[in-house]
């Protein structure tokens, strides 16, 4: 319920408590300024004292009675009825004092039992209001009679037409009250879900933090293994050949590779602590990105180092290029320590809706049916590309066999970036032919 219908229930209460005392009272003033004309006799003066003075009683006893009786029921009836009898007695007394008797036309609702019965108590009260509207008792010709009969059935229409609005209003009201609840309810239910909601937020956004810490954290290790992890092992190598010729010339030149790998680590390092992408992506594109790469690789390893580039290429995205360069990296280290591969080709293919690398060896290949040994450093190499490619939509695949070589596919979205294409002339098809198999590349 609203604040504005309590003030109008309040209102009305007050109004149907106080307002026999004010009809009482009007009535009664009435009744006193015209005592000598309507009521000349003593006794009937001493009749309407004391019918007001019994009137008084009886209001006073149902101002304190109707606490401990709140509704319609038999005691409230009954009050109606001695209302109605001492208010009918007082208008034939004195027709002013009809004020009174009329006090049941307007609480007929809250003191009668049964709504069929209701109607009953506005009849009644109809009596004593149209016998002091023809004039008051007694009645002195037939017109009285006449007038008393045509304002009966005109006061008991009037009370009709009365009630039927007042029920029509009733009803709305109702309905009104009904549809006010029905909407603090679904106010109510909207507000739990609203919190509701909010919570299930609260959460999404710890478990997508959650989520987010455990990715970077990820792309962090795959990020320093390929970078500083291959940098140090390739200088390890380098070191460990000049420690193992006694050709000074040989030594200087493994020196000098350890040298360039030392730097070009560190570069990547700085990078990476910039911003994670890749050093040769900073001026170079992607093909001429992959094709250095594959020949420092050459050099570095001795093992003879092919890249070849299909269709027309194209301006990827940062995230793109990276992956499939970091993919390139790991591949080629993985070739270098486990393979014993005498020939790696590297193929970088541009179609319609989908970028595709392929890193291929003919080395001693492996058993993909033998669950994959992690080395005690613990490498991040084949699980590292797949969640690369992953990470952006793409997929990677490893066919191989023992003594078959092995060949790493990675194909990736082809998302874009502003720029022009360019073609590039001059390249070999990529290789169909490949090894069936599964995992088995260890970093």
């Amino acid at each position: 319920m609203t604040t504005a219908d309590a003030n109008i229930e309040r209102r009305e209460e007050t109004f149907r408590r106080w307002q026999p005392y004010g009809l009482l009272g009007i009535g009664t003033l009435l009744a006193a300024a015209s005592a000598r004309l309507l009521t000349p006799t003593a006794a009937g003066r001493t009749a309407v004292a004391v019918l007001v003075l019994a009137a008084l009683v009886l209001q006073l006893w149902w101002g304190r009675a109707v606490r401990s009786r709140p509704g319609p029921g038999p005691a409230s009836a009954a009050y109606y009825a001695v209302r109605w009898a001492i208010g009918s007695a007082l208008t034939c007394l004195n027709p002013f004092l009809a004020f009174y008797a009329a006090a049941g036309c307007f609480d007929a609702n809250e003191l009668i039992p049964g709504r069929r019965l209701r109607w009953l108590g506005p009849f009644a009260c109809s009596f004593p209001i149209a016998t002091a509207q023809a004039g008051g008792l007694p009645f002195h010709n037939s017109m009285q009679w006449v007038a008393f009969g045509g304002l009966l059935v005109a006061d008991n229409a009037l009370f009709a037409i009365v009630g039927h609005l007042s029920e029509q209003s009733a009803q709305r009201s109702r309905a009104r009250a009904a549809t006010i609840t029905e909407l603090e309810r679904a106010n109510a239910a909207l507000q739990q879900a609203l919190e509701e909601n909010a919570s299930l937020h609260a959460q999404l956004l710890v478990q997508a933090r959650e989520a987010g810490i455990a990715d970077e954290r990820g792309r962090l290790a795959a990020e320093i293994h390929d970078t500083l992890a291959q940098g140090l092992a390739g200088i390890i190598t380098q070191l460990q050949a000049v420690a193992n010729t006694p050709d000074p010339a040989d030594a200087r030149a493994h020196l000098a590779r350890a040298t360039d790998l030392a730097r070009h680590s560190l570069g990547e390092a700085r990078r990476s602590v910039h911003d994670l992408a890749p050093v040769g992506l900073t001026y170079d594109g992607l093909p001429q990105a992959l094709r250095k790469t594959v020949d420092q690789w050459a050099e570095r390893s001795g093992v003879r180092g092919e890249f070849t580039l299909t269709g027309t290429a194209q301006h990827l995205h940062g995230e793109v290029s990276s992956a499939l360069l970091r993919i390139t990296q790991e591949a080629l280290a993985n070739a270098s320590k486990h393979a014993l591969a005498s020939r790696v080709g590297v193929t970088l293919s541009f179609m319609d809706d989908e970028v595709v690398l392929d890193v291929r060896d003919d080395g001693r290949g492996f058993d993909p049916l033998k669950p994959p040994v992690r080395t005690t450093t613990g490498g991040f190499g084949l699980e590292g590309m797949r969640a690369r490619a992953a990470r952006i939509a793409g997929s990677l695949t490893v066919e191989s066999e023992p003594g078959g070589g092995t060949a790493v596919s990675a194909r990736l979205p082809l998302a874009r970036t502003a720029g022009t294409s360019a073609a590039v002339s001059g390249g070999e098809q990529r290789r169909a032919g490949r090894a069936t198999g599964d995992d088995g590349l260890r970093a």
